[in-house]
């Protein structure tokens, strides 16, 4: 059985991220069990599928680089919590690959309606590739969707992850394809971005 709270429209930056409560591969657990870390929830279309699986796989392997980033991560579909577990034996019996973090079966679709990862009104979830990266304190800070056909990069979202914590305190903004460890972007000041000298744009601030 899952329970989870309504949510009265798709969820947006900034939004509280709906709690529920839901079997997975690893026991029951709550959204609200992972307050205090930062969270990558992530649906995929269905087990048993070649994007799904290769996805599985990448996150698996990068799972300590999450946890580097006290980030976990928690993966959802429409498949039965059966299902889930004879995916999760597959992919180590043919990979050798184990997936150490919770799948969450979700058959009534309930909490992928309340994220805005299945429509209201869809019977299946195959056109539902979602990610949201969830703050320490349950507030949804990035939000990602892809068609099934196209799958996620693994090293995007832990990009992404690095990006949001280095930005957090808004003292700093990451340009276009900063990656950690590179030098941040000073926010502008109304008085610095008067008049049409860019000048403004070429204040950086180190790497921590």
């Amino acid at each position: 059985m899952t329970e989870t709270t309504d949510a009265p429209r798709p969820i947006g930056l900034g939004d509280a991220a709906p709690n529920f409560t839901a079997r997975s591969t690893k026991g029951q657990l709550a959204l609200g069990d992972y307050r205090g870390r930062w969270l990558v929830f992530f649906s995929h279309p269905a087990d048993f599928t070649p994007v799904c699986t290769t996805e599985f796989i990448a996150f698996a392997k990068r799972q300590p680089d999450f946890d580097k980033l006290e980030c976990s991560l928690l993966g959802l579909s429409v498949d039965s919590l059966y299902s889930h577990l004879a995916w999760v034996r597959a992919i180590e019996a043919h990979f050798g690959v184990a997936i150490g973090f919770p799948i969450v079966e979700d058959p009534s679709m309930a909490v992928g309606r309340a994220y805005g990862m299945i429509d209201a009104t869809s019977q299946d979830s195959a056109a539902v590739r979602a990610t949201y990266i969830i703050d320490p304190d349950g507030i949804v800070r990035a939000i990602n969707i892809y068609p099934h056909t196209v799958g996620r990069s693994v090293d995007e979202v832990l990009r992404t992850v690095a990006a949001l914590q280095q930005t957090a305190d808004g003292k700093r903004l990451t340009p276009e394809g900063w990656q950690p460890g590179e030098a941040f972007l000073a926010p502008p000041s109304e008085q610095l971005m008067e008049g049409d000298d860019l000048g403004w744009f070429c204040r950086t601030i180190d790497a921590a």
